[in-house]
């Protein structure tokens, strides 16, 4: 097998990933996935579509991280990895698809508008 490379993205958080054989490492931005996230909740997260078909150990994972905050970069990070294992062997896209692991999370920080204080925020109303 040669070099998958797939893309995610959540909010703001873009990952670039590329994965081969190897034996689980997993490395972003040049460090290991424990030290990036020390959340236990993140790693979860990141290693939800290798647990889901079950090839955890099997492939080792490089990924480069920009924008966006840990959350998003997370979640960000497991859809590329879902992406590259449908690529790598369309059979994954069942319990993938069935756990909405190939679907970008369109969700977005909605703008302030000019005339409120935030987004939906309004400043205080006086009758006189």
């Amino acid at each position: 097998m040669d070099v998958i490379n797939t893309n995610g993205r959540r909010k703001t958080a873009i990952a670039r990933i590329y994965m081969s054989d190897g034996k689980g490492k997993i490395t972003i931005n040049k460090r290991e996935l424990n030290d990036y996230f020390p959340l236990a909740t993140l790693q979860y997260i990141v290693n939800q579509p290798l647990e889901i078909t079950e090839n955890v150990g099997k492939f080792d994972i490089h990924a480069n991280l920009d924008g966006g905050g840990i959350k998003g970069q997370a979640e960000a990070l497991r859809l590329a990895i879902s992406k590259a294992l449908v690529e790598l062997n369309p059979e994954n896209r069942p319990p993938l698809k069935a756990k909405g692991l190939l679907r970008r999370d369109p969700r977005m920080v909605e703008r302030k508008k000019y005339g409120q204080k935030k987004a939906r925020k309004k400043f205080q109303f006086s009758k006189r």
